[in-house]
């Protein structure tokens, strides 16, 4: 669909950056100028930003406070960088289900939707708000120690339970809706969204999942079992990682923000999250484009690619 806010009498946008690079610095400048000069309100999370954007009489912007809801009342949270600036973007964008909007300023940029070649087009799209909105299945993360909540938290990619120091071994049982799958010592044990097969989960042997599809995966890490393999369940179902009672302590870290430490015993439950993660997209298109784009992967065989090469 394509986004439309006839009843807000002034349209803001929230813009997220990384400032540590020149190149994101200009950009940040870029955008800030497009969209005062489109009468378009701006809000940013930290006054090194502001100061950068430039004088206030030329680019009007507020700080917005992070201890309340930033991203309240924006049409959009507009991202420039890489995927960890922009999992920093969601963390503020989903409780105010605002759509998040992300240019790629950094390496491969898979959740991000345009390059840095497109910043200008991707402006001047925001401006006329031709843009629809895709919703992300994310995961609720509840830590229980015994009969106690210890902590409750979320993810867009993944939650891992990694070991907490490089020479021991994290001792696991997995289960699914409450029946033991199997227990290893592994590195680790990530459980993903469709979204985060293509980050973490995909670098540790998990299989890309369409976003399209509603299903958890689970993925264990470096393993020491006949039976590690990554498996896919159903969007229903209940995964629980359950620490040793007489193993190591562990940690679990989600969407590589936010970390609880794990004593032995703990049990992590993940399920589908109840909260979704809104992202825009400028351009139609099937996610196997951009899973070619993104990974440059090779799409003509080795003859079609060297046939040229071979001698006549």
């Amino acid at each position: 669909m394509t986004a439309s806010h006839p009843s807000r009498p002034r349209r803001e946008v929230l813009l997220v950056v990384h400032p540590d690079r020149e190149s994101t610095r200009d950009a940040a400048r870029a955008v800030a100028s497009r969209l005062a000069a489109a009468g378009i309100g701006l809000r940013v999370i930290d006054e090194e930003v502001r100061r950068l954007i430039g004088p206030p009489e030329d680019t009007p912007c507020v700080v917005a406070d992070l201890s309340g809801d930033p991203a309240n009342g924006a049409e959009l949270v507009l991202v420039l960088g890489g995927d960890g600036t922009l999992l920093r973007a969601a963390e503020l964008a989903r409780p105010a289900g605002v759509p998040v909007l992300g240019v790629n300023l950094g390496r491969v940029g898979f959740l991000t939707e345009a390059d840095s070649h497109a910043l200008a087009d991707t402006v001047e799209r925001v401006v006329d708000e031709r843009y629809r909105i895709e919703e992300r299945m994310t995961i609720d993360v509840t830590v229980t120690h015994g009969d106690e909540v210890v902590a409750r938290t979320w993810a867009l990619n993944e939650a891992s339970v990694e070991k907490s120091t490089r020479e021991r071994i994290l001792d696991a049982l997995i289960e699914v809706d409450g029946r033991p799958v199997s227990a290893f010592g592994c590195d680790g044990v990530l459980c993903s969204t469709p979204t985060g097969s293509t980050a973490y989960a995909f670098s540790a042997g998990g299989p890309v999942v369409w976003p399209d599809v509603e299903a958890l995966l689970v993925v264990p890490s470096n393993a020491h079992a006949m039976f590690s393999r990554p498996l896919v369940v159903s969007r229903e179902s209940v995964i629980t990682v359950r620490v040793d009672p007489d193993g190591s302590p562990a940690v679990l870290t989600c969407d590589g923000l936010r970390h609880v430490e794990l004593e032995p015993g703990m049990h992590v439950r993940v399920t589908a999250g109840t909260v979704p993660v809104r992202l825009a997209h400028l351009w139609d298109g099937p996610f196997t484009d951009r899973l070619v784009h993104k990974f440059s992967l090779p799409v003509k065989s080795w003859r079609e690619r060297h046939d040229r090469d071979l001698p006549r």
